[in-house]
């Protein structure tokens, strides 16, 4: 089980888009994903439609009152995707616990101590845009840190900052916590600040900079309203096709190695049959190893996300 915070302590730069989206394309491709909404805004139980102040069991009950993480595991509509909700009350959680010895250590114990029947491959912890109780928590469960950022320069100047509270878990509370990469969300090419500000962290993070970026997409602001995923509401648009190439990509950082076949089938695309081939007297055909796929025209998207 790989768990990894997805955090960035600059509000609205797409941590609950990436968290949810990310890992609904996870679970398409076959994998189980837990999402840990660890934000007291609980947008990211919104997101996937549950209410908040329904549940009785949210992650309130297992920060203050030690519940079993097991207890708090809800499915979604996406199989293989679950999620442990929040709700407002956790937003007095840091209070609660300012006197409480460990305080920073009981989401990693809860994992280690997890015994629930769904075994996860990956567990996504959508951070608080703070860096306060709740993100400890998170980076010091995880073994790994996404960052979504946007691209402007006040995005660059709160990295420096978390870079260094990253450092100081891992040097005094979590030595195996590593950065996976840096995401760059809500891009619009067609801006040199864009271009200025992708340079500088490639300078910085090296290929830890992602390969594949979120384009700027209305479909992903309008999805959490419909409480769905990027994939329910609009699999055709620009933002359904990042985050699938980001999926690919995630994996591919975890030593998985997805083909296109694969991302295909997961996100709906029909495969033609290969095209038979003119060839001479006793040869046989060689199979194209890049099928294609169907065109507009014939009724179904393109992988570019166009209708």
């Amino acid at each position: 089980m790989k768990i990894v915070a997805v955090i960035n302590q600059k509000g609205g730069v797409g941590k609950t888009t990436t968290t949810v989206n990310v890992g609904a394309a996870l679970a398409r491709l076959g994998r189980k994903v837990l999402l840990l909404d660890l934000d007291p805004q609980s947008n990211l139980t919104l997101h996937v439609d549950q209410r908040p102040e329904l549940e009785s069991a949210t992650l309130t009950q297992l920060l203050v009152e030690d519940r079993p993480l097991r207890d708090l595991v809800l499915a979604t509509r996406t199989e293989g995707l679950f999620v442990v909700p929040t709700d407002s009350t956790l937003g007095g959680v840091e209070q609660v616990l300012a006197n409480r010895i460990g305080r920073e250590t009981i989401l990693r114990e809860a994992f280690d101590a997890y015994d629930g029947d769904v075994k996860f491959d990956y567990v996504l912890v959508d951070c608080p845009p703070s860096l306060g109780v709740l993100s400890a928590n998170a980076l010091v469960a995880a073994n790994e840190v996404l960052i979504p950022m946007q691209t402007e320069y006040f995005s660059l100047q709160g990295m420096a900052k978390l870079t260094e509270v990253i450092d100081l878990v891992k040097r005094r509370l979590n030595p195996s916590l590593d950065v996976l990469c840096v995401l760059p969300c809500m891009v619009d090419l067609r801006t040199r600040l864009t271009t200025e500000v992708l340079e500088n962290i490639s300078a910085y993070f090296g290929d830890r900079l992602a390969r594949n970026l979120i384009r700027n997409n209305v479909k992903l602001a309008e999805a959490p309203s419909f409480g769905l995923t990027i994939f329910e509401h609009a699999p055709d648009s620009n933002g359904a096709e990042d985050y699938w190439e980001f999926a690919r990509e995630f994996l591919e950082r975890h030593g998985e190695t997805i083909s296109d076949a694969e991302l295909y089938a997961a996100a709906g695309y029909e495969v033609e049959a290969e095209a038979e081939t003119e060839v001479g007297a006793g040869q046989e055909a060689a199979p194209d190893p890049n099928p294609p796929v169907a065109t507009a025209e014939e009724g179904q998207p393109s992988p570019d996300g166009t209708a």
